[in-house]
């Protein structure tokens, strides 16, 4: 059985781009504000949102690739997970570890589930809009 594959909708791509940005820029409006945080500490929580978001984007492309038969070495495709996995348990040992209130924890927690949420979904609209892009134009 074949599956038929669409194109994501207008509404799908604002959603992901919407969850993107809200995710990351609430993160890193927390960070700005957050008076008690050294700067060492703020660069850490940073540095573990971007590592975060590029690894996920990663995983997403290795699993959209071996979908589509696009060869993708195990080395790169365990890396891309382990990364992510990475920096999830860094994520949650620098919050569990933090003198921050449970509340502090718990925004800094679902805002970067948010951003690797829409990171994840922006790269598949972008990999699902440049296929019907292709599918679109003429093959010469």
């Amino acid at each position: 059985m074949e599956t038929k594959q669409q194109q994501p909708s207008s509404a799908f791509v604002a959603a992901s781009w919407i969850a993107l940005l809200a995710g990351m820029v609430a993160y890193n409006i927390g960070l700005w504000n957050a008076a008690t945080m050294q700067l060492n500490e703020k660069g850490y929580y940073f540095t573990v949102l971007m590592f975060g978001l590029f690894a996920a984007v990663s995983v997403q492309k290795s699993v959209r690739d071996q979908m589509e038969g696009v060869p993708v070495t195990t080395i790169y495709y365990g890396l891309s997970w382990f990364s992510t996995i990475l920096c999830i348990v860094l994520l949650t040992v620098g919050l569990w570890n933090a003198d921050l209130t449970k509340s502090e924890k718990g925004f800094y927690a679902m805002s970067f589930v948010l951003a690797i949420f829409g990171a994840i979904a922006v790269q598949k609209n972008t990999r699902d809009a440049k296929f019907f892009r292709n599918e679109e134009e003429p093959k010469h």
